[in-house]
């Protein structure tokens, strides 16, 4: 078979769908009979110079395929069966693969290049393959190495260090790869496509040059020949060169003081005078500083040594040039530009870097913008009009209230008069800066606020009128009112906005109705909209949403019946399914509030739960998610009552449950069993055994998504707390995964910070669980959880060693020790002899400024002192 594969992999590719099935067929059985062989055979045809170059790509393709995939499961899957496929035949196909390198299909060259990183990807940590940095730097010094065998050279090792980690390389073995990269971007007399690989190389590789920027010379070596590139003739040379300046900028920020006047100069002359892809990265630049410096700001923290030695305060210093060069991009508008609209261009990276410069360095930038604000705004042009719009709007966040507020009550009826200018992109810009003004300048509270009782009926006016305007102008609207409400959240009675309250209701569902093309972001911005004035209601505004709950469910019921044709008619019907279940799972929250309100969901819940199980009948997985919080929101709100849906619901949430290919819905059903059980307590045992079983198999099955897993044990404590020593029965498998999910705790990564976060967020959800289960025996069967306290209290000791650990985790921790005290009882007054880390525990949470643990702290303390003194 191995001979016949030429002409099935070229028959794969045929336009006669019998031909291509057949084919398709025989790869795949070929594939299933002998894995090592086809591989082989593959990699063959791959390096093949003789063979057709469409066969060789798509031989290539599934090579490339057979070794990696996006879902990790699939990924550690195919990682297993090379690892086990026989090492000669592995040399075979790895030789093949080099040998493809010099090919003149640049196709083959290509694919080669990304198989050779996919494989070393799992080969390098398991220290195989020692020679492949080395030979792929021996292509560099070739004497007759040809520019095509150093392109693909350089472009493999640009793969490689994107597939490995900077661990899994030797410092030497670095030193080579970035010598051998640098030289290909220094060497005059390299082609141009050689100078590009090695650019990108080096992006890849910046990551493994930690050790060489902490070295002078070598730093001073690799940040002149990449300045030197950045005025290279060719305009893509010169944006990759950009990039490794924007990639530097962010990862090695406290070295590059000595440069920056080089760096200024490169950027300014980029931005004023290189073509777009260039001057769009040399802004990327200022705006990735911008980044650096708002991130040692707000979290450097005074006290720090280390973040006090990299405070250069660049855009400080740069501010004066800086400023002026970012207000001239505003004015390099596309004629048909839209702030939403994906369009990423001079002025809108001008924008934003300006917005990023103003959260840098504050009050400092207002006297820099506000001349160019004030010399624009009145122009007949109306790229000079939207420039200087956008650049107050830019400045609102960073600078203080005091600073900003005159600016804003002087210019604030100006902007309003602007919601009526003749260009539409002046418009859209005003909405988004009045959208600005009202989230950054609006704090009824205090003396600064831009809305005044004197100056909203002009506000909602214009607000009320603009709403109508073009779809991209309206959802800036949307956004404006959206902030304006928010800034009431707190008000506990009426606000002066309840006179328009209705009004605005009215003008949402008005434009989410609206049928002018492309609106569906318009209507969701208007239903999203709608949830923040329903949010931010005060309790003499019930009446009001009382009446949207009706109209809501009316346009919910309306939905079912829409007649589905096409596929597009299915999903427009799912998106506005979801979008109004979302609505009706915040009204369900909004009125469960206060008991009068309440009343309210009681008496549609059953109307409401009819259609919840209407929507599910659609299948669609968005739906799915927002009917099923939707119906998480009515178990808080009904309580025990609920068990009367539980029958006909409880095949949609097994269904959820199972979803493990949208595990977003997953992980919402999984927060929704939490909410039953809390509201039905013992009423939700009869489905106890089908919920536990289909829990048990989602945590032991390696196909679902890690993030869905934690939740699954704070739900077993919210289970066991609802049916008290019923659970018992489940122990004998609930313990031995906690103690798993404990243990596994202790192995995952320091240095992966969303690992930190994972592992965080699974302490917290085993204490969680251990905090249900206790509390759950402690009036019947305490004694059940006698033998598996030692263990606990040692999960929360090495817990307490992991200076990693975040607050939330920490006051779970405690929470878990004063319930095995107040639980067990003297049971466990031996556990802690010869233990002092409880004391330093809580003395930890006394000296914390949050509230919340130092209460937990007090109760812990109280529960340990009545066992220990007994």
């Amino acid at each position: 078979m191995a001979l016949e594969i030429t002409q099935y992999l070229i028959a794969a590719q045929s336009p006669d769908g019998g031909v291509r099935l057949s084919a398709e067929e025989s790869l795949k059985q070929f594939q299933e009979q002998s894995l090592p062989i086809f591989l082989l055979s593959l990699s063959v045809e791959l390096s093949g110079e003789a063979k057709p170059p469409e066969s060789r790509r798509l031989a290539g393709i599934i090579l490339k395929n057979s070794l990696d995939a996006k879902d990790a499961v699939r990924k550690e899957q195919l990682t297993q069966q090379w690892v086990s496929v026989d090492q000669m035949i592995k040399t075979q196909i790895k030789e093949s693969l080099m040998q493809t390198l010099p090919s003149s299909v640049s196709e083959a060259r290509h694919t080669s290049t990304q198989v050779i990183a996919k494989i070393a990807s799992i080969e390098i940590p398991r220290r195989e393959w020692p020679d492949l940095i080395g030979r792929l730097l021996s292509n560099m010094t070739l004497p007759s190495a040809s520019a095509v065998l150093k392109q693909a050279t350089l472009e493999t090792l640009g793969y490689v260090c994107e597939e490995v980690s900077p661990k899994d390389l030797e410092q030497d073995q670095v030193n080579s790869v970035l010598t051998a990269v640098v030289q290909g971007m220094s060497q005059s007399e390299q082609s141009s496509d050689v100078c590009l690989a090695a650019v990108k190389s080096l992006y890849n590789a910046l990551d493994f040059a930690q050790i060489n920027f902490e070295n002078e010379m070598e730093r001073n070596y690799i940040m002149k020949v990449v300045c030197d590139t950045a005025v290279s003739k060719e305009l893509e040379i010169r944006k990759a060169a950009f990039e490794c300046l924007v990639s530097i900028s962010s990862m090695y920020y406290e070295y590059l003081e000595p440069y920056m006047p080089t760096l200024y100069n490169l950027t300014a002359h980029a931005v004023k005078g290189d073509e777009e892809p260039v001057a769009l990265q040399a802004i990327e630049f200022w705006s990735s500083i911008c980044d650096v410096e708002i991130e040692i700001k707000e979290y450097g923290g005074n006290d720090s040594e280390s973040s006090n030695s990299i405070r250069h305060q660049f855009i400080e210093k740069a501010l004066p040039t800086l400023v002026p060069m970012l207000l001239e991009t505003l004015l390099k508008q596309d004629e048909d530009q839209d702030h939403d609209d994906e369009i990423w261009n001079l002025s809108m990276a001008g924008g934003t870097c300006l917005g990023l410069a103003a959260r840098t360095v504050g009050n400092l930038i207002v006297s820099l913008v506000m001349p160019f604000v004030e010399a624009n705004i009145m122009k007949t042009d109306w790229r000079s009009r939207e420039a200087a719009t956008f650049a107050f709007g830019s400045i609102l966040e960073g600078p203080t209230i005091e600073t900003l507020s005159p600016l804003v009550h002087a210019g604030l009826e100006f902007l309003l008069n602007a919601m009526k200018d003749q260009n539409i992109h002046v418009k859209d810009t005003t909405a988004w800066t009045l959208g600005r003004i009202f989230e950054f300048l609006h704090s009824p509270g205090s003396n600064f606020s831009a809305v005044t009782p004197s100056n909203l009926p002009r506000i909602m006016s214009v607000l009320l009128e603009s709403v109508k305007d073009s779809p991209n102008v309206a959802e800036k609207v949307c956004g404006a009112i959206y902030n304006l409400f928010q800034g009431f959240e707190d008000a506990a009675d009426s606000s002066i906005l309840s006179p328009y309250h209705m009004q605005i209701i009215i003008a949402l569902l008005a434009t989410a109705d609206r049928t002018d093309a492309n609106n569906s972001r318009l209507r969701a911005a208007a239903y999203e909209t709608l949830n923040e004035v329903v949010r931010c209601s005060s309790i003499s505004e019930a009446s009001n949403i009382a009446q949207l709950l009706q109209e809501i469910r009316d346009r919910l019921a309306r939905t079912i019946t829409l007649q589905i044709i096409s596929s597009d008619d299915r999903e427009k019907q799912s998106d506005l399914q979801a979008l109004l279940c979302g609505v009706l799972q915040v009204i369900i929250q909004k009125l469960t509030g206060t008991d009068e309100t309440k009343q309210l969901i009681l008496q549609s819940a059953d109307q409401m739960m009819t259609l919840f199980l209407q929507v599910f009948a659609c299948r669609s997985s968005t739906v799915h998610e927002e009917a099923m919080l939707a119906i998480g929101a009515l178990a808080y709100a009904t309580g025990s009552e609920f068990v009367r849906y539980m029958p006909e619901f409880y095949k949609y949430l097994e269904m959820g449950l199972q979803n493990f290919e949208e595990y977003q819905v997953c992980s919402i059903s999984v927060g929704v069993v939490g909410d039953i059980s809390r509201a039905l307590d013992e009423k939700i045992l009869p489905f106890c055994d089908g919920i536990m079983s289909q829990l048990l198999k989602n945590l032991s099955d390696a196909r679902l998504h890690r993030s869905v897993k934690p939740p699954i044990f704070s739900c077993f404590g919210d289970m066991a707390l609802a049916i008290g020593d019923n659970f018992e029965k489940y122990l004998p498998y609930i313990i031995p995964m906690l103690q798993g999910a404990s243990e596994l705790c202790s192995h995952l990564s320091s240095q992966d910070e969303e690992m930190l976060d994972y592992g965080n967020q699974l302490r917290t959800c085993i204490f969680d669980a251990y905090s249900g289960i206790l509390q759950g025996f402690k009036n019947s069967k305490p004694d059940l959880m006698v033998p598996y306290a030692g263990h606990i209290l040692q999960f929360i000791e090495t817990v307490f060693k992991d200076k990693n650990r975040d607050e939330g985790v920490t006051k779970s921790a405690v929470a878990v020790m004063g319930d095995l005290a107040d639980a067990l009882g003297p049971n466990i007054s031996s556990l802690f002899k010869d233990r002092t880390f409880h004391m330093e525990l809580l003395g930890e949470c006394f000296e914390s400024e949050d509230e919340d643990l130092k209460e937990t702290a007090t109760w812990t303390r109280g529960m340990l002192s009545r066992v220990l003194v007994s």
